[in-house]
């Protein structure tokens, strides 16, 4: 079963030397999983300052600069990890750096066919 690990903290909780540090443990962690079959994708992301948010509403677009919610902590990076049960989704969040002063929500992936059709069709085409 395939989770998405959304990773969220407070952008200034960290020094330069400690997001170097995060960024390495975060690379161990990303080679590990795939030797073990169990990635899929990750990355940070750049600061919500950069966010841009659309809503449509009665058919009308309304875009926000920044992100959807203000809130103490932001939505930094993210993982896709493909595992046989949530347990094991659990002790995969919990060796996330950012883990240490953050938080790490664990969501299943709901797939549908229709999509993993498309994506294997892009697949065999490259």
């Amino acid at each position: 079963m395939k989770y998405m690990l959304l990773i969220y903290g407070q952008e200034d909780a960290w020094t330069e030397a400690e997001r170097m540090e995060c960024i390495e443990e975060s690379t161990d962690l990303c080679e590990e999983l795939l030797a073990k079959g169990q990635y899929v994708a990750s990355s940070p992301l750049h600061s919500v300052t950069t966010a841009t948010s659309i809503r449509i509403r009665n058919g009308k677009r309304f875009v926000t600069d920044g992100p959807f919610a203000e809130t103490v902590e932001q939505l930094g990076g993210y993982y896709i990890i493909d595992v046989e049960n949530l347990d094991e989704a659990m002790a995969i969040a919990s060796r996330i750096p950012p883990a240490k002063k953050g938080t790490v929500e664990i969501r299943p992936i709901f797939e549908t066919a229709r999509i993993s059709d498309l994506i294997e069709q892009a697949q065999v085409k490259s």
